[in-house]
């Protein structure tokens, strides 16, 4: 089986399994934030 350490453990937690993790498509309101940071901020 697959062998994982102790940061691949807590990475996947955190960005997969933890509860209240948002799992569905961005609202239009986060949308247009993104958009307007892009635009400030540029790529990255």
């Amino acid at each position: 089986g697959l062998q994982r350490n102790g940061k691949s453990c807590r990475l996947r937690w955190i960005n997969y399994l933890r509860p209240g993790l948002k799992h569905s498509d961005f609202t239009l309101e986060e949308e247009r934030i993104v958009m307007k940071l892009h635009t400030i901020l540029g790529n990255k």
